[in-house]
């Protein structure tokens, strides 16, 4: 283990312990970083309380492993597609299915394995090498205080650390040889904050795309007076829109006319590239 890493180890484990809380949550969501925090937590010894919030669309397996490492599973208010019903698609600037699902108080203290190197975003909200942020959800009065022991941990220093304390990881992080890759993240499944806006998710779970287009439908249906009917002919366009598409103006220039002189079917389209049938 290099010095470096060894350094950033007492300095994680001398900031929990630091902590004056009688009892922290520590933020599990199945991933890797998780893991290293979960770890970290035990090396110190403090108390903790290993808390899974259920999204109810994270990748196989995930629920496996949460109730392999002792970890307190908390289940949502409603299911990812009845948010969908609720208020339509997820996108980049409307992420309430993080807010709904995820982000909600449970102790006046919480452990998070943010990392500052994790996406150029993350670099420029946790620019001040800052271990504890306040972070306040809904109203004042739910604030918490996070702590964020790895903040500036490197893939490398993450590996080593697992590779060293042997951590069992989350099945999709190893490949069919059983080497690890650190470099693969692990979130909910056709998020939209993903660089490919979740189609590599889509493709691996075509299935994932008749739900999303069944209970997007039953948002549109009830909700006459969306911005989506003016922008949208249909759910169809509007997926395509979403997750082909890197702007509105992408999206109106293919609308306009195809090759052939006729405006796209992207229901045919879906139903062409994904192998299903809407």
């Amino acid at each position: 283990m290099t010095k470096e890493l060894q350094l950033k180890i007492r300095r994680a484990i001398r900031l929990l312990q630091s902590i004056e809380a009688d009892e922290i949550e520590l933020c599990y969501s199945g991933g890797k970083d998780s893991d290293v925090i979960l770890e970290l937590a035990k090396m110190a010894g403090i108390k903790y309380r290993p808390i899974y919030k259920n999204t109810t669309i994270d990748p196989p397996g995930t629920i496996a492993h949460v109730k392999s490492k002792g970890v307190e599973i908390h289940q949502p208010k409603e299911r990812f597609f009845y948010i969908i019903q609720k208020k339509g698609f997820p996108t980049r600037r409307a992420r309430f299915c993080c807010t709904d699902m995820k982000e909600y108080k449970i102790l006046d203290f919480a452990i998070q394995g943010i990392r500052r190197c994790e996406s150029k975003k993350r670099k420029e909200i946790y620019s001040a090498n800052e271990p504890i942020k306040c972070r306040i959800y809904g109203s004042k009065k739910n604030h918490v205080n996070v702590i964020l022991p790895i903040l500036s941990w490197s893939d490398n220093d993450i590996k080593e650390f697992i590779s060293e304390r042997n951590i069992k990881c989350h099945p999709l992080y190893y490949d069919n040889q059983g080497k690890f890759h650190v470099e693969r993240r692990l979130g909910c499944l056709g998020c939209p904050l993903q660089a490919d806006r979740g189609l590599s998710d889509f493709i691996q779970y075509p299935n994932l795309v008749k739900a999303w287009i069944k209970y997007g439908q039953k948002w549109l249906d009830t909700h006459p007076n969306a911005a989506s009917h003016k922008k949208f002919e249909t759910i169809y366009d509007l997926f395509y829109h979403n997750v082909f598409c890197k702007s509105y103006s992408d999206y109106s220039l293919l609308k306009s006319v195809d090759l052939w002189g006729k405006t796209p079917n992207f229901k045919l389209f879906l139903e062409s590239f994904f192998n299903i049938k809407l």
